[in-house]
């Protein structure tokens, strides 16, 4: 088969570029390159469909053509779409209704055929998928990775401070895109079953998709690779992260604690992941840190805890942890820094190294679509402890057996417990060790996940009919036509979110 893969927001290169650098970037691209080369490595051909951008800062971005080494039928093909320079995904929404989708489809009539199917990824890329489909009749899948609707949410958005959110996020364009693409893809497809019927229940969503119909739904959970992430596995750097580890390690704890096994966490500098609490939970357990010393892995940041940060955002977050940190003592038991290489090589290779420390891999996040972070380090032969948020509550636990420990985010103490639960019980910690990354070995690779895809797109291609939603919605006039007199309203955004919460607020009770 010959698949598209829309994304054109952030983008995709040979070498991984800015690849977790910034907010466009980090887990979807990941993502799309892993199921793209998945698929394309059981003789599929492949094509990434990305933005061209041609920018003194992003040099790697400007070729039509690239590719990943050793895949010959993969192709990152980029389009233009809007001004040459780099734009925020929030900029993307009217240049990808007049550049990007007439780019695309003169490309592949200049190539003599289209692609049997698309998959299309964000909200973006599931507009992108709406467009062509109507102009084609190819078939796409969704994938939406997060949903504008919880993000709402997240920002407490109210009548007062809509108008301002929106100017920032563009919400206006980003739900009607994500409605279009959830009614009008042959199937949606989650990472979870939670994540399917609480994020595309929201009361935005309704009458756009049926959260009970299973032919609208497929759970397809990412996966972790093996061949960087396993325990066998060795990077081309791997030495030098263990001489790199040791020497921040070095830097940061006293010789008589050197050796102890470490918690560490490795996530992005946000609210939402919650290393306050991680923190506070170590500060809280005398046995904690009397067997084990905390590490944060902090992207790019080689000394946060004694270097202000240079952005508003993370100095939020790191501002409070150093004040646990001088109230509580803790200097000589935490250390933070980054990777030398932001490559998964790179962190895989410091979890092999810690893994032989006995150490913990903890992410306590507020909540976590999906979790895949937890899956690598497991992979890599860490137990783990997890929030039970959200997918890890799926990923590592079925029904009564526990793959890793679960904890309650928002509670210092229950995180304190679960980690206690590995570190101060050697029985325990081998056990997860085990299960842990049994549990990936089997249920969570690429491999896998590629496989998932191909099977669905194969049904769709056979029965399309049986895919199709019974209330198709109609394209918004500034999906065709991007003018002032199209443009979608702050009054129809508001109606959607207020009008929609007023009747679940009036609806009654069962």
């Amino acid at each position: 088969m010959h698949i598209g893969f829309l994304n054109p927001q952030g983008n995709f290169d040979s070498g991984n570029s800015h690849i977790t650098k910034h907010p466009d970037f980090g887990g979807q691209l990941i993502y799309v390159k892993q199921v793209a080369t998945a698929i394309a490595q059981k003789g599929h051909t492949i094509d990434i469909l990305t933005r061209q951008i041609i920018d003194p800062e992003w040099p790697e971005f400007a070729e039509v053509f690239d590719s990943y080494p050793g895949l010959d039928n993969v192709r990152i093909i980029r389009l233009p779409a809007g001004p040459k320079e780099f734009l925020p995904k929030e900029l993307l929404w009217s240049h990808l209704v007049t550049d990007w989708v007439p780019n695309i489809l003169k490309f592949y009539q200049q190539q003599g055929g289209l692609p049997d199917a698309m998959t299309a990824h964000y909200g973006d890329g599931g507009l992108c998928g709406v467009l062509i489909e109507e102009k084609t009749g190819i078939p796409f899948t969704f994938t939406a990775h997060s949903l504008g609707a919880q993000k709402m949410d997240k920002l407490e958005v109210n009548p007062e401070n809509l108008a301002e959110i929106d100017e920032q996020f563009h919400f206006r364009y980003r739900i009607l895109a994500e409605r279009l693409s959830m009614n009008r893809s042959a199937i949606n497809i989650t990472s979870t079953q939670q994540e399917r019927f609480e994020q595309y229940s929201h009361r935005l969503y309704h009458g756009a998709v049926e959260v009970e119909n299973d032919n609208c739904f497929a759970v397809i959970p990412p996966g972790a690779d093996f061949s960087i992430f396993g325990s066998q596995a060795r990077s081309h750097n791997e030495e030098a992260i263990y001489q790199f580890l040791q020497e921040r390690l070095a830097r940061d704890i006293p010789e008589s604690r050197r050796d102890l096994p470490v918690i560490v966490s490795s996530s992005r500098l946000e609210l939402k992941k919650n290393l306050l609490g991680l923190v506070q939970a170590f500060a809280n357990s005398q046995k904690l840190q009397e067997r084990a010393n905390l590490l944060l892995l902090t992207g790019g940041l080689d000394d946060p805890l004694r270097e202000e940060a240079s952005d508003d955002i993370t100095e939020e977050v790191l501002a409070p942890i150093r004040e646990i940190v001088e109230e509580n003592s803790l200097w000589g038991k935490i250390a933070a820094f980054g990777l030398p290489s932001q490559e998964q090589e790179s962190l895989a290779a410091a979890y092999r190294f810690l893994a032989k420390r006995r150490s913990v891999f903890a992410l306590t996040a507020l909540y976590e679509p999906f979790g895949l972070a937890p899956l690598e380090a497991a992979a890599t032969g860490l137990p783990v402890v997890a929030t039970k948020n959200g997918g890890p509550s799926e990923s590592l636990r079925d029904g009564d057996q526990e793959y890793g420990v679960l904890v309650d985010p928002e509670d210092s103490a229950d995180i304190g417990q679960g980690l206690e639960r590995l570190l101060c019980d050697a029985h325990e910690w081998e056990y997860f060790a085990d299960a842990g990354q049994q549990r990936v070995l089997n249920t969570y690779t690429w491999e896998t996940t590629a496989q998932n895809y191909l099977t669905l797109i194969e049904q769709i291609l056979s029965s399309p009919e049986a895919h199709r939603a019974t209330n198709i919605l109609p394209i918004h006039p500034y999906f065709r036509n991007p003018q002032p007199e199209t443009d979608v309203s702050l009054e129809e955004l508001s109606n959607l979110y207020f009008r929609s919460n007023q009747i679940a607020l009036n609806a009654p009770s069962l």
